[in-house]
């Protein structure tokens, strides 16, 4: 029996962005963990909503045969939520379930995202967990 390894990915959700390189760059990072860490059984850790980044990884997940598990804020359930295989609510409001996310992973892919990403790959850093960090521009238009 392989271990889990658990990938958290966070990125945009109501942003709008290239979802063609945005696909491009999940891939390329699910490649490069599963060619580091070979001996491991995978499951994708996200925000369970199944808008933007997330749900692009979701999918890639799911194609690949990965377990997934969302982690969210009671907010979260306002919007279309991706059918996981393990759901953990924590919290009423956005970033409330940022410290059950980060102790549940055992590595960072942020692609693209705001404030919250940031904010969650700063603490994945500061608990020394490996990072892999895409820039993605927002396609949003500005007012």
């Amino acid at each position: 029996m392989k271990d889990k390894f658990n990938i958290g990915v966070v990125g945009y959700s109501a942003q709008n962005f290239n979802e063609i390189i945005a696909k491009a760059l999940i891939i390329k990072a699910f490649d490069q963990i599963q060619d580091k860490y070979q001996d491991k059984e995978f499951v994708v850790v996200s925000g369970l909503t199944d808008v933007g980044i997330p749900a692009l990884a979701y999918r890639e997940a799911t194609r690949r045969g990965w377990e997934t598990i969302g982690v969210a804020c009671e907010k979260a359930k306002e919007y279309k939520l991706y059918s996981v295989d393990e759901t953990k609510i924590v919290g009423k409001e956005w970033g409330d379930e940022s410290e059950t996310f980060i102790s549940m992973i055992d590595i960072f892919v942020k692609i693209g995202g705001g404030k919250q990403s940031q904010t969650e790959k700063e603490k994945a850093e500061s608990k020394d967990i490996p990072v892999i960090d895409f820039n993605l521009a927002s396609t949003e238009k500005a007012g």
